[in-house]
């Protein structure tokens, strides 16, 4: 089966990230992915959720929206509250962050980080998690005191892998393979190679133990890359990323 543009199947779209690309939040970042594009903002507050108030720790959460000129077909807004695919990827983005942040280096602040699609053709939670993190460590720069522990620990990225009606094995599904895929399968991994999360799903057609692992081996390769990328887009911030003291 041939994919567009030619990709080979553990083959990557184009990935870039743009920092500072809004103004007013303490850390952004516009990160593209073959044609899906998230804008990620992460907001600093001298507030904590009542349940860790007096405990010197901070928190952090997500929140994601879907533009409605973002897809093919207009989706309607969310005004009430997030249809459960949202809610499920607003927590998924949460715990990705979480797991690479010490909240007590945070003190009892909260960061809140926005994912917001612009344009969605496939991977846009991976995506949204892989450019929060440059947002986060961009945000977590602003309240950092020289001499203490920085608050982000270790990179955190995201990507998908399936295996395609022909049964061959893809990296980083745009949505055409996404939507006819046997099986997909979101990884989400830290710098250290440690894995944080792992969806999947058999869509059509169930998978074995060896495809899982197959699939594993896919992303991981395609994550070291998106955490080279974040690198880049960081520069001299990106050595503050574990650093203690």
């Amino acid at each position: 089966m041939s994919r567009k543009n030619n990709r080979s199947p553990n083959e990557m779209r184009s990935a870039t990230i743009e920092r500072r690309y809004q103004i007013h939040p303490a850390g952004s970042a516009l990160i593209e992915v073959g044609q899906t594009r998230v804008l990620c903002a992460a907001t600093v507050e001298d507030k904590v959720p009542y349940f860790l108030k007096g405990t010197g720790t901070g928190w952090l959460t997500a929140e994601y929206s879907l533009l409605p000129t973002a897809a093919a077909e207009r989706v309607p807004r969310e005004l009430k509250k997030p249809s459960g695919r949202t809610a499920e990827i607003q927590r998924l983005i949460g715990r990705a962050l979480r797991n690479v942040m010490d909240l007590s280096a945070l003190g009892e602040r909260t960061v809140t980080v926005d994912c917001d699609v612009i344009q969605a053709d496939g991977g846009t939670r991976t995506a949204a998690i892989t450019g929060a993190l440059v947002a986060l460590v961009e945000a977590c720069e602003t309240i950092y005191e020289a001499g203490k522990i920085f608050p982000v620990k270790d990179f955190v990225a995201a990507i998908s892998a399936g295996i395609s009606e022909t049964g061959e094995k893809f990296l980083d599904l745009d949505y055409a393979e996404d939507s006819s895929a046997l099986a997909d399968c979101n990884v989400v991994m830290t710098g250290a190679g440690e894995l944080v999360e792992v969806q999947i799903t058999g869509e059509k057609k169930s998978f074995t133990r060896a495809d899982l692992s197959e699939l594993l081996d896919l992303a991981e390769v395609g994550i070291k890359n998106l955490i080279d990328i974040q690198k880049d887009a960081l520069g001299s911030l990106s050595w503050r990323v574990g650093r203690i003291g």
